[in-house]
C-alpha cells in the first residue's frame, strides 16, 4: 500500500527542467567536436570529474560517466568532495599530475566560487574547466578573475533560439520580463514561466480543475517554449530539453553551444591566470 501512494504521489510530480544527469553533456560534446583545438582526436580527450556526495552531484557524475562512454573518452580522475569541503588540494594534484584536458566540478553555489577560487591559486592549467550552479553563484559578478573563461551548464539563455506561440523567443521573454518588472529574468524566472504556461495549457485542455484530470493533461504535454521543447516520460521527466553552454567572458555568460546560436567563438585553452 506504500508504495502504491508513493506511486500516487509521484504521479503528481513533472520537472521543465532537464535532468541532472544531462548537465555536463553539452560541455563533453562540445570539446569532443573541438578536439583539435586541444591537439588530439575526441577519443584522444581526457577528463577529470570531482563531486560532492549529494543526490544532485551524483546524478550528474553518473551522467558523465555515461557520456564519456559513449563519446569514448577517458576519465582519469573520479574524485568525490565532503559537503562543506574547503580543501580540494588533493585533486588538483592529481590533475597537475595526470594533466586532463578537461575537469568538471559539481556541488552547491559554494562549490563553484570555492572551486575557481582554488583552481586559480593552485596553478593547475587545464584547458577547459565546467562548473554547475554558474549563474545561481553569479560566479561572473562575485568571482570574476577566478571564473573568467569557465564553462557553465544552463537550463536557458536568452540568446538561444527555441520559439514557442507564448512569448516567442528566449529574448522576446526576456524583454518582455525586463518591461514588467524592471530586471533581465533569471533562468528561475524563465523556468518558473514556463512552469506555469504548461499549467496553463493542461487547464485548458483538461477542460475541468480536478486533480486527476489535470495531472493527466500535464502527462500528454507537448510543447515548443521559448524556454525550449516540453514533454514527459511516465516518471514527470522533461525527456525533450537538453541543457546549453555558456562561457564566462569578459563578466558576461556567453551562449557558446550549440554551435549554430553560439554569439562569439569560445576561448580554448583557457589562458593561465
Amino acid at each position: 500500500m506504500a508504495r502504491q501512494q508513493e506511486n500516487r504521489r509521484n504521479g503528481y510530480a513533472f520537472a521543465v527542467a532537464a535532468t541532472p544527469d544531462q548537465y555536463f553533456t553539452p560541455a563533453l560534446e562540445f570539446a569532443a567536436a573541438i578536439s583539435e583545438k586541444f591537439g588530439k582526436a575526441a577519443n584522444d580527450l581526457r577528463i577529470a570529474i570531482a563531486t560532492q556526495d549529494d543526490a544532485f552531484s551524483q546524478q550528474v557524475r553518473a551522467g558523465v560517466l555515461s557520456d564519456v562512454r559513449r563519446l569514448g573518452i577517458a576519465c582519469v580522475i573520479d574524485d568525490q568532495l565532503p559537503e562543506n569541503f574547503a580543501d580540494m588540494s588533493a585533486t588538483l594534484e592529481k590533475i597537475k599530475a595526470l594533466k586532463p584536458d578537461l575537469f568538471l566540478v559539481s556541488g552547491h553555489e559554494s562549490t563553484a566560487i570555492s572551486a575557481m577560487s582554488q583552481i586559480e591559486e593552485s596553478s593547475a592549467g587545464v584547458p577547459m574547466v565546467a562548473v554547475t550552479h554558474c549563474q545561481t553563484a553569479r560566479l561572473a559578478q562575485e568571482s570574476p578573475e577566478p571564473s573568467a573563461f569557465v564553462f557553465c551548464p544552463v537550463q536557458w539563455d536568452r540568446a538561444a533560439q527555441h520559439r514557442g506561440v507564448l512569448f516567442g523567443t528566449g529574448e522576446n521573454f526576456a524583454r518582455l520580463f525586463e518591461k514588467a518588472y524592471g530586471y533581465e529574468p533569471s533562468l528561475v524566472s524563465a523556468q518558473a514561466a514556463a512552469a506555469v504556461y504548461v499549467f496553463a495549457d493542461a487547464f485548458a485542455r483538461a477542460q475541468s480543475l480536478e486533480p486527476e484530470k489535470v495531472r493527466d493533461a500535464i502527462s500528454a504535454t507537448d510543447l515548443q517554449t521559448f524556454f525550449g521543447p516540453i514533454k514527459f516520460d511516465g516518471r514527470g521527466r522533461n525527456i525533450e530539453k537538453s541543457l546549453l553552454l555558456t562561457q564566462i567572458i569578459d563578466g558576461d555568460c556567453i551562449l557558446i553551444a550549440p554551435s549554430g546560436w553560439a554569439e562569439r567563438e569560445p576561448v580554448i585553452p583557457r589562458p593561465a591566470p
